[in-house]
């Protein structure tokens, strides 16, 4: 019953996923036929300021890493995701000129995937992730490949495909808590690719982080 209860409060069930619209993964899929809940930290002491170490928790060891780049400067506005083993798998580059914040996804040989932007209008803050194999050029975007929408202050969000089926979960709070770091947790769909929902959460999480802070002071 908490289970269902909890499913509907945070956005519906996980719908396992049978093919990736934007071809290979990035990185690691989820290959199991659970759902894979991993743990965001957000390093206290950080150069950049946006580093982030990710957690598996249910095989309670390090999942991967994120690193942003040590200058802010036209160019210089990445993150890289890296795996335990040190391969760098994602590249997230800021767009300086664009309507909303958006940012590039490229694959770790340097191939662009596709890209999160937010939307301009909307009713609530939405996030829209677009991919490379759609096509689109320009002004003449396709549709997006997955809708992320939420609460994004309280990291409270889902991320689904075109087809409304919801494929991960970003929650703060949950009904099963890990309260050995200050963390969020990422819930992911069987058959997802983990490394693109972790991407675009820290891409997220790099937009809201301001405001969370403010209002966790108020």
């Amino acid at each position: 019953m908490f289970t269902d209860i909890g499913n509907m409060l945070g956005g519906g069930k996980l719908t396992p996923q049978d093919e990736l619209v934007h071809g290979e993964p990035l990185g690691p899929i989820n290959d199991s036929d659970e759902v894979l809940t991993l743990a965001i930290q957000e390093r206290a002491i950080s150069f950049t300021g946006e580093d982030f170490d990710v957690y598996d928790l249910r095989a309670d060891q390090p999942f991967c890493h994120v690193k942003g780049a040590m200058l802010h400067l036209p160019g210089k506005d990445k993150m890289r995701v890296f795996m335990e083993n040190g391969d760098k798998v994602a590249v997230l580059d800021r767009k300086l000129i664009a309507m909303t914040p958006t940012y590039d996804i490229h694959r770790g040989n340097g191939e662009k995937m596709g890209w999160i932007e937010k939307e301009v209008v909307a009713l609530t803050d939405t996030f829209d992730v677009y991919t490379e194999p759609a096509g689109g050029f320009g002004m003449f975007k396709p549709p997006p490949a997955y809708r992320i929408e939420g609460d994004f202050v309280d990291r409270q969000f889902v991320m689904k495909n075109s087809k409304g089926e919801a494929v991960a979960k970003v929650t703060k709070d949950s009904w099963i808590q890990f309260d050995a770091f200050n963390h969020y947790q990422l819930q992911i769909a069987p058959g997802m690719d983990t490394t693109l929902v972790v991407a675009c959460a820290c891409a997220i999480d790099e937009e809201f982080d301001e405001e969370h802070k403010k209002k966790k002071e108020e």
